[in-house]
């Protein structure tokens, strides 16, 4: 979705009028519960990596934001319809999302990971996605026998009673995964998975009416890099580097 330069030079220019910024606050999705991207701690802080990097990013910008746990199926309808001004979820720059909403700038690149017995093949036994998510789309797609949940924490008690045999998740949810104690008896080994359909570039999601704040989260993007704020944000929730 492309808009004329003037038109986002004229709404930047409106959106940085001053002490505008400093009133205004944005509504912000982020997923109700998908350690370590997005959770609530036991101090009952909501936090996690993406909700960090929220933080971070609207700090950049100037502006104040408020956090709203929604469900991952939900996210692009919602911030389409303009109930957000952006969402703090971890998406990849599809054409179909594309058309919907505006995408930033890459902040990191994801994969996809099997997490399964030994020397079962993704797709030959029952599969647990997250509902909403490009695995789940991909699964259906490929016809494979597949449950859907909204949370980490249902995938982990499904593979513990035995509804589902596997999963196929996001690279950071995978990695959480495979740290929980109560999964980890279970022997289960995780295959990365370089099929183009489930990698790619991984984009917050901008109201389409709001090109200017499209503008100023990519450049916020590019400032927390610089200084040093993505890296420790990074360090403190993900055991590896995301970029």
């Amino acid at each position: 979705m492309n808009f004329p330069r003037w038109v986002v030079a004229l709404a930047l220019l409106v959106y940085l009028l001053p002490g505008q910024a400093a009133e205004k606050v944005l509504r912000v999705a982020v997923l109700n519960h998908s350690p370590p991207m997005s959770y609530t701690d036991e101090a009952g802080r909501l936090t996690g990596f993406n909700v960090e990097v929220m933080y971070a990013l609207c700090e950049a910008m100037g502006v104040k934001c408020e956090p709203v746990p929604v469900t991952l199926e939900r996210v692009v309808d919602a911030v389409a319809a303009g109930e957000f001004d952006f969402a703090a979820v971890s998406l990849l720059s599809t054409p179909e999302r594309r058309a919907r909403v505006l995408m930033s700038k890459p902040y990191y690149r994801s994969i996809s990971v099997w997490f399964a017995r030994p020397g079962i093949a993704p797709g030959e036994v029952s599969t647990g996605v997250v509902r909403g998510g490009v695995q789940a789309r991909y699964a259906q797609a490929h016809g494979w026998k597949t449950t859907q949940f909204e949370r980490r924490d249902e995938i982990i008690t499904a593979l513990l009673s035995g509804t589902v045999e596997a999963a196929l998740l996001p690279m950071a949810t995978a990695v959480a995964l495979r740290q929980d104690p109560l999964i980890r008896p279970l022997g289960l080994a995780s295959t990365l998975l370089r099929d183009p359909q489930l990698a790619g570039d991984v984009c917050l999601s901008v109201n389409p009416r709001t090109p200017e704040l499209h503008a100023r989260l990519n450049d916020a993007i590019d400032r927390i890099k610089r200084d040093g704020r993505f890296d420790r944000i990074n360090s403190r929730f993900i055991p590896f580097r995301l970029q």
